[in-house]
């Protein structure tokens, strides 16, 4: 069996067949039918859906907004109670460091004072004790400005000096 392919038209169709006038009322009937069908598809299924599809998400939009603004609110009204908290504290920080200042100031002058007395008290008892002292070795002076010049006076001389003689001397000099 022999076969021919070919890529010619068939002889009989001349033009393409939609644009041949003969098939025109047909293609209207199908093309009125086609779109009263997808029209009555589109009105009754489609867009329905699309319509409560767009309502809900318009609606769950609007209570997302709804809700974001009271959780707004209500973090403004959070953030306003913990600045006025912050505040509160700061003010009492403040104060307890005010008081704190001042206790201890109270208390450092006390101790100033306290310790000035006690100072102002060593050196009068170390004055009254280097002026005892002072006294006691200025009286043992002439003692033994005494001893020491009658000393000295019987070496040189070879003679003990009177006494008396030696207590003049010293009182003299210790005036002078």
């Amino acid at each position: 069996m022999a076969t021919n392919a070919t890529t010619q038209a068939p002889a009989e169709r001349t033009s393409f067949p939609p644009f041949q006038t003969e098939n025109f009322p047909s293609q209207l009937v199908w093309l009125a039918l086609t779109f009263i069908l997808l029209y009555v598809v589109m009105a009754k299924v489609a867009l329905p859906r699309i319509g409560s599809i767009l309502e809900t998400r318009a609606k769950h939009m609007s209570d997302d907004l709804a809700a974001a603004s009271r959780y707004k609110e209500q973090s403004d009204a959070a953030h306003a109670a913990y600045e006025k908290s912050l505040a509160d504290a700061r003010t009492r920080a403040q104060g307890i460091a005010h008081s704190t200042r001042e206790q201890h100031a109270r208390e450092a002058e006390e101790l100033h004072k306290r310790m000035e007395a006690e100072m102002h008290e060593r050196l009068a008892a170390a004055e009254r004790s280097i002026a005892q002292t002072r006294k006691a070795a200025m009286s043992n002076v002439g003692s033994i400005a005494a001893d020491a010049a009658s000393a000295i006076v019987e070496r040189l001389t070879g003679q003990a000096p009177a006494k008396d003689d030696v207590a003049a001397a010293v009182g003299d000099a210790m005036k002078s």
